[in-house]
């Protein structure tokens, strides 16, 4: 994307270019998330023609009687959805992430394809594991307590993920910088969260009925495994790319407010490299930081930098 085209985004203008976006990029997108979440779909379908889903688990006994439990049966079902549950979460960080990737090209003048997409991704998936599962630890515990505090932290951490792809940040690092990224945003991110989040719901609700039907006309319990597989995967191939690029662009716009990414990149294009040193910045009040107070974090300045001094940038 051209460095001029950048520019803070209202809340309508962030779907609007997500979603061109998503269209630009649909195949590279689709193609990520179907050769990562597929066969997991697959594999449960197979699972539960193989096992059951669990109605089957109490055994038929004699009128008045209690039936008995297949423990067998029972185990294997428990094993056959916790490892389904596993890998559905390793595929979808994976092609998560290959989303963003493939989303971030659109700003970077990259036109990464869904392979070197899921490679990016693969290469970061240790990191993408660490956060989420920090993300679970915190959130869980805070959404039990009160629905509030755990409201706040989603909101605030919602970029979290990007910023692990994109800046390299690590852990409780990529949640501090998320949380600076929001502050002062608050409201425009809940309301982007809030529209993207009913977009995904009215698909995914679609093809939960379309499952519902055919569970109820065919009472073969292969035909539903199929078709369960099939609808889950073209629910996952539409609307985790969707989901990966609103956040993407949402990202995008608050380090154009935050810190001057138009700026940044437009100084990338000319050739002058960016000052080494973490961006003073984004510091909390009190930190420290190794590089200059009277550096600009590159050039040119992010808007609103001031030097310690006092004096003007570049003095």
């Amino acid at each position: 994307m051209d460095p001029a085209g950048l520019r803070p985004l209202g809340v309508g203008e962030i779907l609007d270019v997500a979603i061109k976006i998503y269209r630009a990029r649909f195949g590279v997108l689709v193609r990520a998330v179907v050769v990562m979440l597929g066969p997991v779909f697959v594999l449960s379908a197979v699972i539960r023609i193989s096992v059951g889903t669990g109605d089957g688990l109490l055994g038929v006994g004699q009128p008045g009687t209690t039936p008995e439990i297949d423990t067998h049966q029972l185990w294997a079902f428990v094993a056959g959805t916790l490892v389904i549950a596993l890998l559905a979460f390793l595929a979808s960080q994976v092609a998560t992430g290959a989303c963003f990737k493939a989303v971030s090209g659109a700003y970077l003048d990259e036109q990464p394809d869904w392979r070197e997409s899921l490679r990016f991704a693969r290469s970061h998936v240790r990191s993408l594991l660490w956060v989420s599962f920090l993300l679970v630890i915190f959130l869980i515990p805070a959404l039990l307590a009160c629905l509030v505090p755990g409201a706040y932290l989603y909101v605030v951490w919602s970029v979290a993920a990007p910023v692990v792809l994109l800046e390299g940040a690590h852990g409780r690092g990529a949640l501090k910088r998320s949380r600076a990224l929001v502050k002062g945003r608050f409201w425009p991110t809940v309301a982007t969260l809030g529209l993207v989040t009913i977009l995904t719901g009215i698909v995914q609700a679609m093809f939960l009925g379309i499952l519902a039907g055919v569970g109820s006309i065919s009472g073969n319990e292969v035909a539903r495994a199929v078709a369960e597989a099939i609808g889950q995967t073209v629910s996952s191939a539409l609307t985790t790319p969707l989901s990966a690029a609103v956040l993407t662009v949402m990202y995008f716009d608050l380090r154009v407010r935050k810190d001057g990414f138009d700026l940044e990149l437009l100084a990338r294009r000319m050739g002058v490299e960016p000052g080494p040193g973490p961006r003073t910045e984004f510091l909390p009040p009190g930190s420290t930081a190794t590089q200059s107070d009277d550096q600009p974090p590159f050039w040119p300045p992010p808007p609103g930098w001031r030097p310690r001094s006092g004096g003007p940038p570049g003095a």
